[in-house]
């Protein structure tokens, strides 16, 4: 597939973008920025979601973990219904009830001013590693496939991209996010629909055959039954409910699309179709990750892992596939990077730099300090994607559940601790409460081996970290009196 008829359709794709930018940001400001003016429509919200939700190392891990792991990964979706329906009548009424813009406040008003800020900078650290993580992988493939054709370095093409999420997010924020995110999960779904479909009839397989084959070669496996195995199904499981109880409920970035629907009942509504779309979703994404395993056999394709999907679609496959992987693939990977650098800069402006508390601030110098902070937040996100370049893992969707482990452990503590308890917490020792719990959890995840022999910890390292923040704030706390 030439690299230029490729280039083509990104630019394309970026025009578009851009169009519907210019206008959804007209006669915006920094409340449109912030929360879009608590006045998005909770359909388009729902669906856009999905992409954040997703973004490319869902696109491109998920089907290319089928060879190792089988379905394992349907495990985690199936936790992810019961953490929805926690966000969506338990976090959600008390968002709206506190009328928040960022849901860091919370914890300012309920445990003190130092557990605000803490919670807010677990939030930025986790945000900036797992959004880079997922961008680095993105960038990698189209660097790989396009840009190098070109003899442009990787660090170019980060930037550039960089640049294009900048360019349309600059001005609109949440408002414009809202859209484009729509518009980027229809290409994205599009795009997965399209390769099922050509896998099938390249193939010659109904759906049918290729459920029974899959059976056969034992990619379709859902349940691990064994306890110390990391893929347990009751650890898999209760892990993905707390993956979505931290990662959407917990998280700036999820909520700030969520609270900028204007009525609680149609935000719960949209959280509970978010919920449905993504098992159906996660389950096709499964099923072309094992029938790519059975089309790269057929084709004497040794690829594995994340290179699998993109070995496929870009030589594998007819170019109009190649182009549609490839628009799928960056619709994937704007919703999750856009929306993290947006969220990023309200989370540092509101709740480390107190913007809407200072009333001497003028609504234009305001904005100034909110774009060069903005501006910021994506220098930032260049270093790290290169930080992960040199690293290069092989599977990022590991390292980015790592990695919420040992972040959004600290917000789980915090935030169950304000809600399930009326006690009061010694505001001034909780930093060292947060910083502790994730560092005895590496200790405990270094050497497990030697600690719990056999029994292997996984996903549910979230918990554990979750549980240790929740025990010391509990040992720093005194009963709260009327």
């Amino acid at each position: 597939m030439s690299p230029y008829v490729l280039l083509s359709f990104v630019i394309g794709y970026f025009l578009l973008l851009l169009a519907v930018a210019w206008f959804t940001s007209r006669n915006s400001n920094n409340e449109s920025f912030f929360i879009g003016n608590r006045n998005s429509n909770w359909v388009l919200v729902a669906f856009g979601m999905i992409g954040t939700s997703l973004s490319g190392v869902t696109f491109v891990s998920v089907p290319g973990g089928v060879g190792k792991d089988s379905f394992a990964y349907f495990q985690i979706t199936l936790g992810y219904l019961a953490g929805y329906l926690l966000i969506a009548y338990v976090l959600l009424p008390l968002y709206y009830r506190l009328n928040l813009t960022s849901i860091y406040s919370y914890l300012s008003l309920r445990l003190g001013v130092s557990s605000y800020k803490t919670g807010a900078s677990f939030f930025i650290l986790s945000r900036v590693l797992g959004a880079t993580a997922r961008l680095y992988l993105v960038v990698k493939i189209l660097q790989d496939s396009i840009l190098s054709s070109f003899g442009v370095p990787f660090w170019v093409t980060t930037l550039i991209i960089l640049a294009m999420i900048l360019i349309y997010t600059y001005e609109g924020g949440v408002k414009t996010i809202v859209f484009t995110d729509t518009l980027q999960t229809t290409f994205m779904l599009t795009g997965l629909v399209v390769c099922v479909c050509y896998i099938l009839y390249a193939m010659n397989m109904g759906f049918a055959t290729a459920v029974s084959t899959l059976s056969d070669k034992g990619y379709s496996k859902i349940f691990f039954t064994d306890p110390g195995s990391k893929l347990f199904f009751l650890k898999q499981i209760l892990a993905g409910a707390f993956i979505t109880i931290t990662m959407t409920g917990m998280d700036q970035e999820m909520m700030q699309k969520t609270i900028s629907v204007k009525r609680l009942q149609d935000s719960q509504k949209n959280i509970i179709t978010l919920s449905v779309i993504m098992v159906f979703v996660i389950l096709l994404f499964l099923f072309l990750g094992g029938l790519m395993h059975l089309y790269a056999a057929q084709l004497g394709v040794t690829t594995t892992g994340d290179k699998l999907f993109p070995d496929l679609a870009l030589n594998h496959m007819p170019h109009i596939v190649s182009i549609i992987f490839i628009i799928a693939l960056i619709s994937a990977l704007f919703p999750s990077a856009d929306g993290a650098i947006t969220a990023l800069t309200s989370s540092f402006c509101i709740d480390i730099l107190g913007m809407q508390r200072r009333d001497d601030w003028t609504e234009a110098k305001k904005k100034k300090i909110r774009q060069r902070v903005h501006l910021t937040v994506a220098f930032v996100f260049l270093i790290f994607v290169m930080i992960f370049y040199q690293v290069n893992n092989p599977s990022m969707i590991g390292v980015i559940l790592k990695v919420a482990a040992y972040t959004y452990g600290p917000l789980l503590g915090l935030f169950t601790f304000g809600i399930i308890t009326k006690r009061q917490v010694h505001d001034k020792l909780t930093p060292i409460v947060c910083i502790s719990a994730p560092l005895i959890c590496f200790f405990i995840d270094k050497f497990q081996k030697e600690l719990l022999g056999n029994f292997q910890i996984g996903s549910e390292l979230l918990i554990l970290n979750g549980l240790l923040t929740f025990f010391g704030l509990l040992m720093i706390s005194k009963k709260r009196f009327a």
